[in-house]
């Protein structure tokens, strides 16, 4: 398989797996579940598109025309994880606690129908700045790793 895939989806492993960790420093509760969510630090969208760029920038050169892909592709990924999907993880967390005021109100209005959302809306969709950061720093780490054990 292609050693650059293989990086990319290795630093997106150790980073979901050091959820759990964080999580756990965090709030002092150890939470598996973690490892399959999205969000949390670090951002494994980040290690991802870092360690990808970095390996080939390693390998072909901070010139060569795929190291651009790869850096402005990365680019865009972090500025969105941080960005765009953490305001719509923020927008869930405030429909959720609408749902929860309605449900309570309607309590004192029987007239004032309100169904129940089954579930509640994902809150952890993106990353704040230092989660999108710490993503990052270990991606350009394990991409300069896998380039060294290569050459």
């Amino acid at each position: 398989m292609n050693r650059g895939i293989v990086t990319a989806l290795s630093a997106i492993g150790i980073a979901q797996g050091l959820k759990v960790f964080t999580h756990k420093r965090k709030t002092d509760k150890w939470k598996w579940k973690t490892v399959f969510q999205t969000g949390g630090m670090p951002s494994s969208h980040s290690a991802g598109v870092a360690s990808l760029a970095s390996y080939i920038a390693a390998n072909k050169g901070t010139t060569s025309i795929e190291t651009a892909i790869a850096v402005i592709f990365g680019a865009i990924v972090m500025y969105d994880a941080q960005g765009i999907r953490r305001h719509t993880g923020e927008i869930a967390t405030l429909v959720n606690d609408i749902d929860e005021d309605i449900e309570v109100i309607s309590d004192d209005f029987p007239s004032l129908r309100h169904e129940k959302q089954e579930e509640q809306l994902n809150e952890l969709l993106g990353h704040q700045p230092a989660e999108v950061v710490g993503g990052a720093l270990l991606g350009t780490l394990l991409g300069l790793i896998s380039a060294n054990l290569e050459n």
